[in-house]
């Protein structure tokens, strides 16, 4: 399986239904590195002195799926890039935190951030005063992986209640417990779960967590009634026999819970939303000091026990230039826009 942005075909496919999958395919088209790697040779690259300790910050907490891409990045940046990579769990105000940490920070290769898109796509649109700017306070490095969502529910909800639709059934039922958990506020998943009670004439109540591990755990101990959140992070927990995937967020099923329907199977025609995880810079890094890391980050992409290891909590590898990174953040601006303001959802309610 190959994994670098333009010839990975199978993680393509898995999002060809969103405008983030428009995004990539016009991105593809641009070409690969070339032109980020002009006079730059491999052997140039692979030369640099490698700093002493990469940092890599993500704003989510240790065991989902947004931690388990840095620990595996980090173990292969570290003999190319640096002599060691670490990884720091900044958790906090739906993965804010961390950028404004690594804002922060020396641009010279120590740190790294690993984020979801909804921290620079979405949250432009619900927060007046976002304590960042995705174009100016992050250097752009490359994509990550792409993945799928899933809503699951968990002991709190009956064992008849297989679909969205017969969990909507039961929540009209028994609207005190219409409730969901999420990663963060304004995040993907989030705005999945408003959707889905929107579209049913539901009102659900929702529990901003710092990440999805710990909001599957309140699910487990039936402290909430479901999950929305990445695939992984929720197939994991099926082992237990407490777990439930009600539906899928790809427009087709993934290969990860094969059996389980999408949402637009289910009749939700317009409820078809994939994401990506990539790597910034603190602001104002050098070219060639982008390029170095680049590298280092698509070759590490591209090793089958990364590929493998990412596939294990449901991610596909997939790296992108710099400048395809920056192009596919603003079509994702611009494509969540009309979404947010259908749901009238804004940090302040």
């Amino acid at each position: 399986m190959q994994n670098s942005f333009d010839s990975s075909a199978t993680a393509r496919r898995r999002v060809l239904h969103s405008a983030t999958a428009a995004g990539l395919a016009h991105l593809a088209r641009l070409g690969g590195l070339a032109s980020l790697m002009a006079g730059m040779s491999e052997a140039a690259l692979a030369q640099a002195a490698p700093v002493e300790t990469l940092k890599i910050v993500t704003g989510f907490a240790a065991g989902g799926t947004s931690d388990t891409l840095c620990r595996r990045l980090a173990v292969k940046l570290g003999p190319d890039f640096a002599r060691t990579a670490v990884v720091e769990n900044r958790t906090g105000a739906g993965g804010q935190i961390a950028i404004q940490f690594v804002k922060a920070q020396p641009a010279d290769g120590t740190t790294m951030l690993q984020t979801p898109t909804s921290m620079l796509t979405i949250y432009r649109h619900i927060y007046k005063k976002l304590p960042y700017d995705p174009a100016v306070d992050l250097t752009p490095v490359s994509l990550g992986c792409v993945f799928d969502f899933g809503f699951a529910v968990g002991p709190a909800v009956p064992p008849d209640v297989k679909t969205v639709a017969d969990f909507m059934a039961w929540v009209r039922a028994n609207p005190t417990k219409g409730n969901f958990g999420s990663p963060a506020a304004g995040s993907t998943p989030h705005f999945i779960g408003a959707l889905l009670g929107k579209n049913a004439g539901v009102e659900m109540q929702h529990a901003a967590y710092r990440g999805t591990q710990p909001a599957m755990l309140d699910l487990l101990g039936g402290n909430i009634s479901a999950v929305s959140g990445p695939i992984g992070d929720i197939t994991q927990h099926l082992p237990t026999g407490k777990v439930r995937i009600l539906g899928v967020s790809g427009e087709k099923r993934s290969r990860f819970a094969p059996d389980v329907p999408t949402l637009v199977e289910q009749g939700l025609k317009d409820m078809a939303f994939s994401e990506w995880f990539a790597l910034y810079l603190p602001p104002k890094a050098p070219a060639d000091l982008v390029a170095r890391l680049n590298n280092a980050v698509r070759t590490a992409l591209a090793s089958k026990d990364v590929v493998d290891g990412l596939s294990t909590f449901g991610l596909e590898a997939m790296s992108s230039t710099p400048g395809e990174l920056a192009e596919l953040v603003r079509k994702d601006t611009a494509r969540w826009a009309p979404i947010v303001k259908q749901t009238g959802f804004t940090a302040d309610t």
